[in-house]
């Protein structure tokens, strides 16, 4: 996607922030644009969207963070959401801190990284305790309508995964686990880090009452310098508190994250 210009901005938005000085660009990811505004009223972080499949998932995390602003989770607030003919846009609270993937990336002392990524784990656990409001739940399984999605996906969108692949996908369908809130897309690259603590955590598009072994299944995939050690998952279950997926549940819910 072509970086935020400052003339494309919409005056909802600007008339919040004020005068703009500066926009930082931190590492994008697929789904949208982010912007991080410093203004003469303070720091903001700025989010557009382009296109059916982007556009409605920057919805979609509006309206979460709407329903879970009524809990105690580090989340951002919404501060202005708006629709144009080409753009969805949503201006949102800045909270301090790096990515998960950022810090690890740069810290060496094996005592620091463990810390981070414990209390990594320990977020986790805090969010599939936390209570998940009525507006998020629905009479389907959580689990079904991953796999129409999916279905949906691969036909209307390049995703990773294959026909053979969502096939296998619905004929071993894991053994039922309770429901809980769950983020969706837990991975190092939402959750943010100050100091070894974790700030807040981001992206919450895939928020709602899900399966938490797909949570658990995201944080723990390896990425380069992380969860490439036993270890840094051992330490991360220990922050969760428990070993809720078999290596099989892992590999099936990494699986379903092909199409997305």
């Amino acid at each position: 996607m072509e970086p935020i210009r400052l003339n494309e901005i919409p005056v909802g938005i600007r008339s919040i922030v004020g005068e703009i000085i500066e926009i930082a660009f931190p590492r994008q990811g697929h789904t949208s644009n982010v912007g991080l505004i410093q203004s003469t009223h303070g720091y903001y972080v700025l989010k557009r969207s382009k296109g059916e499949q982007y556009s409605s998932l920057l919805a979609k995390e509006v309206l979460i963070l709407n329903q879970l602003s009524k809990t105690d989770l580090s989340i951002p607030n919404v501060y202005h959401y708006t629709e144009d003919n080409h753009s969805n846009w949503t201006l949102m609270e800045y909270i301090e801190g790096v990515t998960l993937r950022s810090y690890l990336s740069n810290e060496n002392k094996q005592e620091t990284r463990h810390e981070a990524i414990y209390n990594f784990g320990k977020t986790l656990s805090i969010i599939h305790s936390t209570k998940c409001p009525i507006e998020l739940k629905n009479n389907s399984t959580w689990l079904d309508d991953m796999l129409i999605q999916a279905e949906y996906n691969l036909k209307h969108f390049n995703v990773d995964g294959s026909l053979e692949l969502l096939n296998k996908l619905k004929v071993n369908k894991p053994k039922f686990f309770h429901p809980t809130l769950i983020h969706g897309d837990f991975t190092i690259d939402n959750v943010l880090v100050k100091d070894g603590e974790i700030t807040g955590v981001i992206d919450w598009s895939g928020g709602t009452y899900g399966d938490p072994r797909y949570d658990v299944s995201l944080a723990i995939r390896p990425k380069p310098n992380v969860f490439e050690k036993k270890s840094e998952v051992s330490t991360f279950l220990e922050g969760y508190g428990n070993r809720i997926i078999t290596d099989e549940e892992y590999k099936y819910f990494v699986d379903i994250y092909e199409f997305f």
